[in-house]
């Protein structure tokens, strides 16, 4: 074993030693990993660094807990920042690992909560303006009178205009929708918000039907097209129709069928 691995994850010590001091001294492993090729070796060493600063990773994790999202599932993704940190700190860059890898680990969080937990889609700025109305809005709490803050004192306190205020206070519910069996505001008889939804409506498809056709229709000699007008929008029998044109009801079966298959099959190739 190294001198450096055996200086692993030996914490540091001092009068400078605070409430949440989780983080080992690990410079001289940096150090080794810089030296050493891509391998077996290399890859073992980045995984004891790992153990040693996962403390530090889970200590931060806490700190999003209560927001939606288990504790376990934070710490794995703050693990994940955390490999990220050690495969991509460089020590001759002169930061210490601590001020590369905290940054990195609360960003992986922040990201999974943007990515996974907002149960709407909502767009990254309106993401960033509900985090700082949200901020705000804490700050601006404490109040003497214990009332909630205005949007105009919000605006004034994040530099935002009011419009964007109103607009993060909307997304701030936006990780927990409400249900659709909700009962609307002032409604007495069980009046929910999936009443207020509208049904499938057949007859968008008809209006996309009718101009499908439109082009082929266009396109048919006068006698087939005044068929399926007479048949399909004056609503006429077959035997009525022969009658008035003067030809048999089979020869109008026939028109009225072979027209109709052309037509779906122009309307169709027409849409690819």
């Amino acid at each position: 074993m190294t001198t450096a691995t055996q200086h692993m994850a030996r914490p540091r010590t001092g009068p400078t030693k605070h409430s949440h001091d989780d983080a080992p001294d690990t410079s001289a492993e940096f150090a080794e990993m810089a030296q050493l090729p891509e391998g077996p070796e290399k890859e073992e060493l980045r995984r004891r660094v790992v153990e040693a600063w996962m403390p530090m990773a889970e200590r931060l994790a806490r700190q999003y807990r209560n927001r939606g999202e288990s504790l376990e599932d934070l710490q794995q993704v703050a693990a994940l920042g955390l490999v990220k940190a050690v495969k991509r700190y460089d020590p001759e860059h002169g930061t210490a690992f601590a001020g590369f890898a905290v940054p990195t680990i609360v960003g992986e969080i922040k990201r999974h909560f943007r990515d996974h937990l907002w149960v709407l889609h909502v767009p990254r700025r309106v993401q960033e303006l509900r985090n700082r109305v949200r901020a705000a809005h804490r700050e601006l709490s404490h109040s003497p009178d214990d009332r909630p803050p205005r949007v105009q004192e919000i605006a004034e306190r994040t530099g935002l205009t009011e419009k964007e205020v109103r607009a993060g206070v909307e997304a701030m519910g936006s990780f927990t929708p409400l249900s659709l069996d909700a009962q609307l505001p002032g409604a007495d008889d069980g009046y929910s918000l999936a009443d207020t939804l509208g049904g499938q409506e057949p007859a968008y498809d008809r209006v996309v039907d009718r101009e499908a056709v439109r082009p082929g229709l266009a396109r048919l000699p006068d006698r087939e097209r005044q068929i399926l007008y007479l048949r399909f929008f004056c609503d006429m029998t077959q035997s009525r129709i022969a009658e008035q044109l003067g030809i048999s009801q089979m020869h109008v079966s026939r028109l009225i069928n072979r027209t109709c298959s052309t037509l779906r099959a122009q309307a169709l190739a027409e849409a690819g």
